[in-house]
């Protein structure tokens, strides 16, 4: 069996994207997903954090010191791999993609957003598992929103939940 080119790769992309933004042409799941990617933006995550402060002293200090340490490390490696892979977002490739908000930088890969929701939702579900219940939901909804709203290709948002998975267990490990 041979591996998947670019190419290949790309037009199934692109097809999954073509089919995911149509959905956003519906004004509530375009509302939908705009509010979670906004959210995803860190808004959601610096609230709970400090939420986690508030309620729960030093031991909340402690996991949201561990979630913002994850996450610089998280964000200089995702713009790190953005300024070396200089992948254009999928609207601007193709121009039936829509981009229903305007994105944060110029290129996809890979999804901050997405890495960003993996590893908060992971490091933060190691101290407080109870949360899974509200932050799974939301971190799928923030990986869903990036490429409904035509922001990033599918591979752009699994290559970010494969890195965030992978930095999340190796922070936990070394904890």
């Amino acid at each position: 069996m041979q591996p998947l080119s670019r190419e290949v790769i790309l037009l199934r992309d692109i097809g999954w994207c073509l089919r995911a933004n149509r959905w956003c042409e519906k004004h509530l799941l375009r509302t939908y997903f705009s509010v979670v990617s906004r959210l995803g933006d860190g808004v959601f995550w610096y609230t709970l954090m400090l939420a986690m402060v508030l309620v729960d002293g030093l031991y909340g200090l402690i996991a949201a010191a561990h979630m913002l340490a994850t996450g610089l490390v998280a964000l200089l490696m995702y713009k790190t791999l953005k300024r070396w892979t200089r992948r254009p977002r999928p609207f601007a490739h193709d121009g039936r993609i829509h981009a229903w908000v305007a994105p944060l930088d110029e290129f996809s890969f890979p999804s901050g957003h997405t890495l960003h929701a993996t590893v908060f939702t992971l490091v933060a579900l190691a101290y407080y598992p109870m949360l899974g219940i509200l932050l799974v939901p939301f971190a799928i909804s923030v990986a869903l929103s990036r490429v409904f709203l035509g922001l990033h290709y599918p591979s752009d948002v699994l290559a970010a939940l494969t890195i965030g998975t992978a930095l999340a267990s190796l922070s936990l490990y070394l904890v």
